[in-house]
C-alpha cells in the first residue's frame, strides 16, 4: 500500500502510517530500529532496494531523505515537505517512509526525521553517497547509535579514510570495511591451522578500494609486522600473502568468487570467497550496534604508515620502546589475528 502526500508535516506522515497498518490489518507495530537512509534522487532506489532486503532479518522503519535542489531562487527558499508512505508489501519487512525535502527545510531534515523515529528502538543512519567529513556530528548522524558511511562511493577513496581517522567516533563504521569480514575470518582461520610467526604481509587488490587499505592497516596493526599493498587489475581483493617461519601462507582470488588458501606443508583448498551485494553487507552490520573497536584500532593506524617493505612503519605502532620489548613466541605473534577476525 502506498500513500502519497504532498507539501506536508511529520505529523500528517505518522497518521498516514498508521492509516496504513489499519488498512492492511497489522496496527501493531513488530520493528526492531529505524534505518535513516540519507541519499540522493540518483541512488535511491538502490539504496532502498538493499534496504528492503536487509529487512527480511532485521524488521525496521525505514526513512529514505533526499535533498532536492531547486532550479531557481525562489524555489530554493521556499520549504516543502513531499513525502511518499509504503506499507505491507511495498516495504518489505516493516515501513517505508520517501522523503522529499525542498528549499529551507533541506538545512534542517533533522526536524522532519525526529518525530517519524520509533520510540526506544535504537537509530542507524546510513549515508550510500555522499557522506559526511564527520558522520557523528551531522545533525541526521547526532540523532543515532550507528553511523554507516561507504568510502567506495567517494571521489578519493584512500585519502577518505584519513579523514575518516581524524573524525572517528564510537559508533561509525564503513561497507568497505564490511566487505573484508569473510577476509579477515579466513586468514584468522589459516593462522589457527599453524604454529608459526609471521615476518611480512603482502596485499594485493584494485588501486583505488579502500577494503584493500582496511585489510593491510589491519594486519599491519594486529601482527605489528610490515604489510605491503600492491596493486592488481582487481575484481576487488584479489590475494593476500603471508611469510612465516614455516613458510608461506597466501589466499589468492582472481575471479572474485573463489579463493585458493595454501599453507606450507598442506594440500590447497579451494574455499568460497564471494563479493557480496549491498544488501548483505548492510544487514551484516545492523546486527550490531555497539562501537566496532577493531575497526577503530585499524582506521587508526593510518595509510602512510603501511610498509612498502619497509620494518621501521610496523615498529612504529609499538612505540619508542618496542625494540627493547622481549621477542614474543610465534603463537603469541599470530594470536593478535586470530582474535580480530570476528567483527
Amino acid at each position: 500500500m502506498k500513500i502519497d502526500l504532498t507539501d506536508t508535516t511529520s505529523s500528517k506522515i505518522n497518521k498516514a502510517l498508521v492509516q496504513g497498518r489499519r488498512a492492511i490489518g497489522t496496527p501493531a507495530v513488530g520493528m526492531v530500529l529505524t534505518l535513516v537512509i540519507v541519499t540522493d534522487e540518483e541512488n535511491a532506489y538502490d539504496a532502498l532496494k538493499a534496504a528492503n532486503e536487509a529487512s527480511r532479518e532485521h524488521p525496521s522503519r525505514k526513512l529514505v531523505v533526499i535533498k532536492r535542489v531547486s532550479r531557481s531562487p525562489r524555489d530554493r527558499a521556499k520549504p516543502r515537505l513531499d513525502a511518499e508512505v509504503r506499507v505491507g508489501a511495498d516495504a518489505g519487512t516493516g515501513e517505508t517512509v520517501v522523503l522529499r525535502l525542498y528549499g529551507e527545510v533541506i538545512n534542517h531534515a533533522q526536524s522532519v526525521v525526529l518525530p517519524l523515529l520509533l520510540p526506544d528502538a535504537p537509530v542507524v543512519v546510513w549515508w550510500p553517497v555522499n557522506a559526511p567529513t564527520d558522520p557523528a556530528n551531522d545533525p541526521l548522524g547526532s540523532l543515532a547509535q550507528r553511523r554507516v558511511t561507504d568510502t567506495y562511493a567517494s571521489e578519493q577513496p584512500v585519502h577518505e579514510l584519513t579523514a575518516r581517522a581524524e573524525t572517528y567516533t564510537p559508533g561509525d563504521t564503513d561497507l568497505a570495511w564490511t566487505r573484508i569480514t569473510p577476509w579477515r575470518s579466513m586468514i584468522a582461520a589459516a593462522l589457527d591451522q599453524v604454529d608459526c610467526k609471521v615476518t611480512s604481509v603482502e596485499v594485493e587488490g584494485e588501486e583505488f578500494n579502500p577494503s584493500c587499505e582496511l585489510l593491510a592497516m589491519w594486519l599491519a596493526d594486529r601482527l605489528h609486522v610490515p604489510v605491503k599493498r600492491s596493486p592488481s587489475s582487481g575484481p576487488g581483493l584479489t590475494a593476500v600473502r603471508m611469510q612465516t617461519d614455516n613458510g608461506p601462507i597466501g589466499l589468492d582470488r582472481a575471479d572474485g568468487s573463489l579463493a585458493t588458501l595454501s599453507i606450507q606443508g598442506q594440500p590447497d583448498r579451494a574455499v568460497a570467497l564471494k563479493r557480496r551485494e549491498t544488501a548483505e553487507l548492510i544487514a551484516e552490520e545492523l546486527r550490531r550496534l555497539d562501537p566496532d573497536d577493531t575497526y577503530a584500532s585499524a582506521l587508526r593506524f593510518g595509510v602512510d604508515r603501511l610498509a612498502d617493505g619497509d620494518p621501521s612503519a610496523a615498529d612504529a605502532k609499538s612505540g619508542a620502546d618496542a625494540k627493547s620489548a622481549p621477542e614474543a613466541s610465534p603463537a603469541k605473534k599470530a594470536a593478535p589475528a586470530k582474535k580480530a577476525a570476528t567483527k
